[in-house]
């Protein structure tokens, strides 16, 4: 098992997982922040960069070229486990989709026809907003998931032909997205008001908020094991989740029927630096930190340990995948 990350500026692969772990760093001074890994071809990555496009790498991180996407701007990246289908979500919004691993690409237009489609705005740079999830279902051909920051989550049934506009329920600022992968229907969403998850395919949604304190959730994972169990990081706003040091924020547990449970157990009290990554893996949960510490938990969230990286630290975490290839 590898642990894959961006840190904003760069790609990281992390091999190990004893006492210490190895970093190799990648895309230096690329604006990388987010990436993907092929479900079925675990040494195929995807790294998104805000101002240079996509990247491939097919040997795990060890290189990478830079694809032919007609934008430079990419903030989502993910790839079907059904078909194989590679999309890339952009600011301003929109959709690509390639059907032949990264080649050749073309926009989703449809995306930008919803009617809410002129209300999208992104709080900082309010003459825009970006696609900051997507989430290609893993029961369902054709059945994807679009997060805009800020608009709220669409759905396609079609891969991203024709796109059903914000789906009733779910919040409308829209930070992470996830499937369950066994349990079909199950999807997942944290928000900057709250979280909410679904039993239907994405189609509607319900607020999953009870017992918890903070309400602006970033991060977020699901146990791969159990549907029921699942992760999201919290602040009480963007003015403190997004600058180091200042996060005040929390990591919750909802299981069994809730409420959510605040962790601790080896993680920082107080939690000063927002929890901007979660991954999950087989027996394994990863927690990735705004100023760039990784905490790691085999027991659900119990209890963490920080990982060692050699000598180095990383310079941030903005998002975390796992590679089951061999290292």
């Amino acid at each position: 098992m590898r642990l894959h990350g961006t840190t904003g500026n760069a790609v990281f692969a992390l091999e190990g997982g004893a006492e210490t772990w190895s970093a190799r760093l990648a895309l230096e001074g690329s604006g990388a922040q987010c990436l993907a890994v092929d479900p079925r071809e675990q040494d195929t990555l995807y790294a998104g960069s805000s101002r240079q496009g996509l990247f491939k790498t097919g040997d795990g991180g060890r290189s990478w070229d830079r694809l032919n996407l007609p934008h430079d701007a990419v903030f989502s990246i993910a790839v079907s486990p059904v078909d194989g289908a590679v999309y890339a979500g952009c600011e301003p919004s929109m959709i690509f989709k390639s059907s032949d691993g990264g080649i050749s690409w073309r926009e989703l237009s449809g995306l930008r026809s919803l009617p809410s489609a002129p209300s999208w705005s992104f709080p900082p740079r309010p003459w825009t907003s970006h696609v900051r999830w997507l989430a290609p279902s893993p029961h369902d051909e054709g059945v994807l998931l679009a997060g805009i920051e800020l608009g709220g989550v669409m759905r396609s049934t079609d891969g991203g032909e024709t796109w059903a506009d914000h789906r009733p329920g779910a919040q409308p600022d829209v930070h992470s997205l996830a499937w369950h992968p066994t349990a079909a229907g199950r999807a997942y969403e944290a928000g900057g008001g709250g979280a909410a998850w679904s039993r239907d395919h994405g189609d509607s949604w319900e607020p999953a908020d009870r017992g918890r304190d903070l309400h602006y959730t970033w991060a977020l994972a699901v146990d791969r094991s159990d549907p029921e169990r699942w992760y999201v990081s919290a602040s009480p706003g963007p003015q403190y989740a997004h600058r180091p040091g200042q996060a005040h924020g929390k990591l919750y547990r909802w299981q069994e029927g809730g409420p959510w449970e605040s962790l601790g157990g080896g993680l920082p009290e107080p939690l000063d630096n927002m929890v901007y990554a979660l991954a999950s893996g087989p027996g394994r949960l990863f927690a990735g930190l705004i100023d760039g510490e990784i905490y790691a938990s085999d027991d659900s969230g119990d209890s963490w340990n920080r990982l060692r990286i050699g000598a180095d630290r990383l310079p941030g975490i903005t998002a975390l995948v796992i590679s089951e290839a061999a290292a």
